[in-house]
Protein backbone atom coordinates (compact mmCIF):
# COMPACT_ATOMS: atom_id res chain seq x y z
CA UNK A 1 0.00 0.00 0.00
CA UNK A 2 2.29 2.83 -1.23
CA UNK A 3 1.79 6.33 0.12
CA UNK A 4 1.42 7.75 -3.36
CA UNK A 5 -1.76 5.71 -3.85
CA UNK A 6 -3.43 7.16 -0.74
CA UNK A 7 -4.84 10.67 -0.59
CA UNK A 8 -4.36 12.22 2.89
CA UNK A 9 -8.06 12.74 3.59
CA UNK A 10 -10.14 12.18 6.70
CA UNK A 11 -12.14 9.44 4.98
CA UNK A 12 -8.91 7.60 4.13
CA UNK A 13 -7.76 8.16 7.70
CA UNK A 14 -10.85 6.33 8.97
CA UNK A 15 -10.40 3.54 6.41
CA UNK A 16 -6.74 3.11 7.33
CA UNK A 17 -7.49 3.00 11.06
CA UNK A 18 -10.18 0.37 10.40
CA UNK A 19 -7.83 -1.67 8.22
CA UNK A 20 -5.06 -1.47 10.82
CA UNK A 21 -7.42 -2.58 13.59
CA UNK A 22 -8.62 -5.48 11.44
CA UNK A 23 -5.05 -6.52 10.62
CA UNK A 24 -4.04 -6.42 14.28
CA UNK A 25 -7.09 -8.46 15.28
CA UNK A 26 -6.34 -10.98 12.54
CA UNK A 27 -2.72 -11.16 13.69
CA UNK A 28 -3.81 -11.88 17.26
CA UNK A 29 -6.27 -14.60 16.20
CA UNK A 30 -3.81 -16.24 13.82
CA UNK A 31 -1.09 -16.16 16.48
CA UNK A 32 -3.41 -17.98 18.90
CA UNK A 33 -4.34 -20.48 16.18
CA UNK A 34 -0.68 -21.08 15.35
CA UNK A 35 0.19 -21.67 19.01
CA UNK A 36 -2.69 -24.12 19.49
CA UNK A 37 -1.76 -26.01 16.32
CA UNK A 38 1.91 -26.18 17.31
CA UNK A 39 0.97 -27.54 20.75
CA UNK A 40 -1.28 -30.17 19.16
CA UNK A 41 1.41 -31.02 16.59
CA UNK A 42 4.11 -31.53 19.22
CA UNK A 43 1.76 -33.67 21.30
CA UNK A 44 0.86 -35.85 18.32
CA UNK A 45 4.49 -36.20 17.27
CA UNK A 46 5.39 -37.47 20.73
CA UNK A 47 2.42 -39.86 20.68
CA UNK A 48 3.37 -41.09 17.21
CA UNK A 49 6.93 -41.76 18.37
CA UNK A 50 5.62 -43.84 21.27
CA UNK A 51 3.16 -45.64 18.98
CA UNK A 52 5.97 -46.48 16.54
CA UNK A 53 8.10 -47.90 19.36
CA UNK A 54 5.23 -50.03 20.65
CA UNK A 55 4.44 -51.18 17.11
CA UNK A 56 8.04 -52.31 16.60
CA UNK A 57 7.91 -54.23 19.88
CA UNK A 58 4.57 -55.86 19.02
CA UNK A 59 5.74 -56.77 15.53
CA UNK A 60 8.85 -58.36 16.98
CA UNK A 61 6.69 -60.36 19.41
CA UNK A 62 4.25 -61.40 16.67
CA UNK A 63 6.99 -62.59 14.34
CA UNK A 64 8.67 -64.41 17.24
CA UNK A 65 5.40 -66.28 17.91
CA UNK A 66 5.10 -67.05 14.20
CA UNK A 67 8.65 -68.43 14.21
CA UNK A 68 7.75 -70.67 17.16
CA UNK A 69 4.65 -71.89 15.31
CA UNK A 70 6.77 -72.59 12.25
CA UNK A 71 9.22 -74.59 14.34
CA UNK A 72 6.35 -76.61 15.84
CA UNK A 73 4.30 -77.17 12.67
CA UNK A 74 6.69 -76.46 9.84
CA UNK A 75 6.18 -73.86 7.13
CA UNK A 76 3.73 -76.11 5.29
CA UNK A 77 1.66 -76.72 8.44
CA UNK A 78 1.41 -72.99 9.17
CA UNK A 79 0.50 -72.26 5.57
CA UNK A 80 -2.21 -74.94 5.48
CA UNK A 81 -3.63 -73.72 8.80
CA UNK A 82 -3.78 -70.16 7.42
CA UNK A 83 -6.03 -71.33 4.59
CA UNK A 84 -8.72 -72.17 7.13
CA UNK A 85 -8.70 -68.71 8.71
CA UNK A 86 -11.69 -66.78 7.44
CA UNK A 87 -11.02 -63.32 8.80
CA UNK A 88 -12.20 -60.09 7.19
CA UNK A 89 -10.76 -56.79 8.33
CA UNK A 90 -13.17 -53.85 8.22
CA UNK A 91 -11.78 -50.34 8.49
CA UNK A 92 -13.65 -47.16 9.34
CA UNK A 93 -12.41 -43.60 9.78
CA UNK A 94 -13.79 -40.95 12.10
CA UNK A 95 -12.56 -37.39 12.31
CA UNK A 96 -12.14 -34.66 14.88
CA UNK A 97 -11.37 -31.03 14.17
CA UNK A 98 -8.71 -28.85 15.77
CA UNK A 99 -8.85 -25.17 14.72
CA UNK A 100 -10.52 -26.15 11.46
CA UNK A 101 -8.07 -28.98 10.69
CA UNK A 102 -9.64 -32.41 10.20
CA UNK A 103 -7.69 -35.12 12.07
CA UNK A 104 -8.58 -38.77 11.30
CA UNK A 105 -8.86 -41.70 13.67
CA UNK A 106 -8.66 -45.14 12.05
CA UNK A 107 -10.59 -48.13 13.43
CA UNK A 108 -10.09 -51.66 12.08
CA UNK A 109 -12.01 -54.74 13.21
CA UNK A 110 -11.16 -58.32 12.31
CA UNK A 111 -14.39 -60.29 11.85
CA UNK A 112 -14.48 -64.07 11.95
CA UNK A 113 -15.65 -66.94 14.14
CA UNK A 114 -12.96 -69.06 15.81
CA UNK A 115 -11.80 -71.76 15.95
CA UNK A 116 -10.52 -71.57 12.40
CA UNK A 117 -8.76 -74.93 12.36
CA UNK A 118 -8.67 -78.21 14.21
CA UNK A 119 -7.00 -77.49 17.53
CA UNK A 120 -5.22 -80.88 18.01
CA UNK A 121 -3.40 -80.41 14.70
CA UNK A 122 -2.03 -76.96 15.51
CA UNK A 123 0.15 -75.30 18.12
CA UNK A 124 -0.38 -72.81 20.91
CA UNK A 125 2.09 -70.57 19.13
CA UNK A 126 -0.13 -70.36 16.07
CA UNK A 127 -2.95 -68.96 18.20
CA UNK A 128 -0.50 -66.66 19.92
CA UNK A 129 0.83 -65.37 16.59
CA UNK A 130 -2.72 -64.68 15.41
CA UNK A 131 -3.53 -62.83 18.64
CA UNK A 132 -0.39 -60.74 18.48
CA UNK A 133 -0.86 -59.81 14.83
CA UNK A 134 -4.42 -58.72 15.67
CA UNK A 135 -2.92 -56.33 18.24
CA UNK A 136 -0.48 -55.10 15.60
CA UNK A 137 -3.44 -54.13 13.38
CA UNK A 138 -4.86 -51.98 16.18
CA UNK A 139 -1.48 -50.33 16.70
CA UNK A 140 -1.20 -49.70 12.96
CA UNK A 141 -4.58 -47.95 13.09
CA UNK A 142 -3.36 -45.62 15.82
CA UNK A 143 -0.11 -44.88 14.04
CA UNK A 144 -1.75 -44.31 10.65
CA UNK A 145 -4.19 -41.78 12.12
CA UNK A 146 -1.41 -40.02 13.99
CA UNK A 147 0.87 -39.75 10.98
CA UNK A 148 -1.85 -38.33 8.75
CA UNK A 149 -2.78 -35.90 11.52
CA UNK A 150 0.85 -34.82 11.91
CA UNK A 151 1.12 -34.14 8.16
CA UNK A 152 -2.09 -32.10 8.10
CA UNK A 153 -1.19 -30.15 11.23
CA UNK A 154 2.33 -29.41 9.96
CA UNK A 155 0.86 -28.11 6.69
CA UNK A 156 -1.60 -25.87 8.56
CA UNK A 157 1.11 -24.63 10.95
CA UNK A 158 3.21 -23.54 7.95
CA UNK A 159 0.23 -21.66 6.51
CA UNK A 160 -0.46 -19.97 9.85
CA UNK A 161 3.19 -18.98 10.25
CA UNK A 162 3.26 -17.45 6.75
CA UNK A 163 0.09 -15.47 7.43
CA UNK A 164 1.26 -14.28 10.84
CA UNK A 165 4.60 -13.19 9.35
CA UNK A 166 2.88 -11.43 6.45
CA UNK A 167 0.67 -9.46 8.82
CA UNK A 168 3.50 -8.79 11.26
CA UNK A 169 6.17 -7.76 8.76
CA UNK A 170 4.23 -6.39 5.79
CA UNK A 171 0.59 -5.44 6.24
CA UNK A 172 0.62 -3.98 9.75
CA UNK A 173 3.82 -1.90 9.17
CA UNK A 174 2.34 -0.67 5.87
CA UNK A 175 -0.89 0.39 7.56
CA UNK A 176 1.07 2.09 10.35
CA UNK A 177 3.25 3.91 7.84
CA UNK A 178 0.27 5.10 5.79
CA UNK A 179 -1.59 6.11 8.94
CA UNK A 180 1.35 8.19 10.10
CA UNK A 181 1.61 9.76 6.65
CA UNK A 182 -2.08 10.71 6.61
CA UNK A 183 -2.02 12.03 10.19
CA UNK A 184 1.13 14.07 9.53
CA UNK A 185 -0.32 15.42 6.27
CA UNK A 186 -3.62 16.40 7.88
CA UNK A 187 -1.81 18.06 10.79
CA UNK A 188 0.39 19.96 8.33
CA UNK A 189 -2.73 21.05 6.40
CA UNK A 190 -4.33 22.20 9.65
CA UNK A 191 -1.23 24.20 10.55
CA UNK A 192 -1.17 25.81 7.11
CA UNK A 193 -4.87 26.63 7.31
CA UNK A 194 -4.39 28.09 10.80
CA UNK A 195 -1.44 30.18 9.60
CA UNK A 196 -3.44 31.49 6.64
CA UNK A 197 -6.37 32.35 8.91
CA UNK A 198 -4.00 34.27 11.19
CA UNK A 199 -2.64 36.23 8.23
CA UNK A 200 -6.15 37.03 7.03
CA UNK A 201 -7.21 38.09 10.54
CA UNK A 202 -4.14 40.30 10.94
CA UNK A 203 -4.75 41.92 7.58
CA UNK A 204 -8.39 42.59 8.45
CA UNK A 205 -7.42 44.09 11.78
CA UNK A 206 -4.91 46.38 10.10
CA UNK A 207 -7.53 47.38 7.57
CA UNK A 208 -9.99 48.20 10.36
CA UNK A 209 -7.37 50.23 12.17
CA UNK A 210 -6.60 52.33 9.09
CA UNK A 211 -9.06 55.21 8.51
CA UNK A 212 -10.76 54.69 5.18
CA UNK A 213 -8.84 51.43 4.79
CA UNK A 214 -9.88 49.13 2.00
CA UNK A 215 -10.66 45.59 2.99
Amino acid sequence: MPRSAIAPTKSNLIKTKTGLAFAREGHELLTKKRDILVTELLSLMAAATDAQRLLDEQLAGAYAALDEATLALGSRGVREASWAVGLAVETSITERRVMGVSLPTVHSTARGTPPFYALPSTSFWLDEAQRRFSEVIKRLDDLAGMRISVIRLAREVKKSIRRVNALEKIYIPDYEDVLKYIVDSLEESDREAFFILKLIKARLERADATPGGDR
